[in-house]
């Protein structure tokens, strides 16, 4: 993604729709009582430039536990919207 470790930590809350979730350097998690959980670990990339243009890139890895397929296409559906990019 090309985005910046502040900027994704500030549309994280509402793309995962509020729920709680801690933050450990690059990675974000949340646990359910120990029954479900997901985690979301951004590394760091080179830089992608154009010219002058410096695009701050991030690799995000996400893993799930203890949901179902459905559950884990709507958390991406909800995800995305947040973290949609127009262009033009």
């Amino acid at each position: 993604m090309t985005i910046s470790q502040p900027e994704f930590l500030r549309l994280l809350p509402a793309a995962v729709a509020g729920a709680p979730f801690d933050v450990s350097g690059g990675v974000f998690s949340s646990h359910c009582h120990g029954q479900r959980g997901w985690r979301i670990a951004l590394t760091p990339l080179p830089d992608l430039t154009h010219g002058l243009i410096r695009l701050e890139r991030q690799r995000v890895v996400f893993a799930f536990h203890g949901y179902a397929t459905d559950e884990i296409a709507a958390f991406f559906r909800r995800f995305d919207l947040y973290f949609a990019r127009g262009g033009g």
